[in-house]
């Protein structure tokens, strides 16, 4: 048990099985929180990530301009929904911490006692979540699901979907809360306590750097299916694979070194002070390697790539001039609709060829071009001040992440505030992450081409659920 005495009842208290209950719901009210503030702020996330909030699809083949109020209806739909869930989870998670609380009055031994509480707790809202009954937001399980099932089982010769690539790269940020959950199932294997981790033997202790590797494991095929694509002509999504490759050595690495540690402790313990070992030993420095290369790869590759900013950016060929969408153009964001023809972009068309949309006065654009300064882009959604600001942060977290994605930091420290409060300022990061990024994914389907008919792109096999758009997103990320 870890000796520190604020430690110790820091376990008592709120024991590793709730704190990944806890971060779980800090998710969904971040995702909730994420579709309110984007509305708030007058990005059009549902077209975005082209999410339905209808239970039956549209069979009609004409376009539809709906008003800036319908648009609002339609996020204000989920965000509603969404906050419904995290107050009804919220409220069950509360209910068995206060349960377990009463229980076991910070006694050690009632807590091991009692530790099938949280433990029924989360299998309990397992069968809430897999319930086919229509019972506690059926239509929102259902999406939930169908997400899950497509980014585990995606179709080999199939387009990513935006919104998929969302679901996943929010996954990543909760590779440690499932090695959280892995760690406390075997807790509450008999014979184990849920106050300190449990002691791992041969191949067990691989299962936890396993788990903490699958969400990255996803989110790596899912850009080789990209790039694999017949309609794909760039190497965006093979670079964009190689940046969650290279978590692989972060986390296995730091498995052998956690195991190197433990046999070296066990030889030499008058060398190796407190039995924890992270000295000048080759097999540290390539982990350090690993770790750095993975940090700011990925900083790049936010920046650039997934924000679309400049400051970072390799340019390949001489600059060109960049030209400002025409006015009447930028509005029609707000649109579930195509905004340019398959054959033609905005900076090739003439006006000749698409004359200018009719905008009402009662519908004014929520957008605005803001003029930009060096190192972010032509168009911001946001004020330029804020650009700087998310830039330093996620530099900050994503150096940070790395280590915290370390297994061989799990010792007594494992799962202490300290730790606990950087698995939160992960989810944060992330939570900020998103508003950029769907920002930027708004601003690129002004000037990437799109389909042009929903029914050549669509099968027909998919459910009518949020996280199936109408257009598939097959351009390079």
């Amino acid at each position: 048990m870890p000796s520190n005495d604020n430690e110790i009842q820091y376990h008592l208290s709120f024991p590793l099985p709730y704190r990944a209950l806890l971060l779980i719901g800090l998710g969904i009210f971040g995702w909730a929180s994420n579709l309110h503030g984007l509305d708030i702020l007058g990005v059009d996330a549902v077209s975005a990530m082209d999410l339905r909030t209808d239970t039956y699809s549209s069979n009609s083949v004409m376009p539809v301009h709906h008003s800036t109020s319908f648009r609002h209806t339609k996020a204000a739909i989920l965000y509603h929904s969404v906050y419904r869930i995290f107050f009804s989870y919220a409220t069950a998670c509360f209910f068995s911490w206060t349960i377990y609380r009463f229980v076991t009055q910070g006694d050690p031994l009632r807590v091991d006692a009692y530790g099938y509480i949280p433990g029924i707790t989360a299998i309990a809202l397992l069968l809430i979540l897999l319930c086919p009954y229509n019972i506690m937001f059926l239509h929102e399980r259902a999406k939930f699901t169908m997400a899950i099932r497509r980014c585990l089982f995606p179709a080999g010769s199939g387009a990513i979907y935006f919104s998929d690539v969302i679901f996943a790269d929010i996954g990543t940020s909760f590779a440690r809360v499932f090695g959280d959950i892995w760690l406390s199932l075997w807790m509450l294997k008999p014979g184990n306590s849920i106050l300190v981790p449990p002691v791992e033997d041969y191949w067990s202790r691989w299962f936890f750097p396993l788990v903490m590797s699958f969400p990255f494991f996803l989110r790596f095929r899912q850009c080789l299916i990209e790039y694999n694509l017949p309609s794909n002509d760039s190497r965006k999504p093979l670079y964009n694979a190689l940046k969650y490759a290279t978590s692989f050595p972060v986390i296995f690495l730091s498995a052998a070194q956690r195991t190197l540690s433990t046999d070296m402790s066990k030889e030499s313990e008058n060398k190796i002070s407190g039995g924890s070992w992270q000295g000048p030993h080759p097999l540290f420095r390539l982990w350090l390697l690993a770790a750095a290369v993975n940090s700011l790869y990925s900083f790049w590759w936010d920046v650039t790539n997934d924000w679309g900013l400049d400051l970072l950016k390799i340019e390949r060929t001489k600059a060109v001039d960049r030209h400002i969408p025409r006015p009447l153009i930028l509005p029609r964001l707000h649109s579930g609709t195509p905004l340019v023809n398959s054959r033609t972009s905005l900076d090739s068309q003439s006006s000749e060829d698409h004359p200018p949309v009719r905008i009402e006065l009662s519908d004014p654009p929520k957008y605005r071009h803001r003029q930009s300064c060096f190192g972010l882009r032509t168009i911001l959604f946001y004020p330029r001040a804020i650009y700087p600001v998310l830039i330093f942060v996620n530099l900050l977290l994503r150096m940070i992440w790395s280590v915290k994605l370390s297994t061989h930091m799990q010792s007594s420290r494992d799962g202490s505030v300290a730790f606990f409060w950087l698995e939160v300022a992960e989810l944060v990061r992330r939570w900020l992450w998103v508003f950029v990024r769907v920002e930027w994914e708004l601003i690129k389907k002004t000037h990437d081409k799109v389909p042009t008919s929903l029914s050549d792109e669509r099968s027909g096999d998919e459910g009518e659920y949020e996280m199936i758009p109408n257009t598939p997103d097959v351009m390079g990320r």
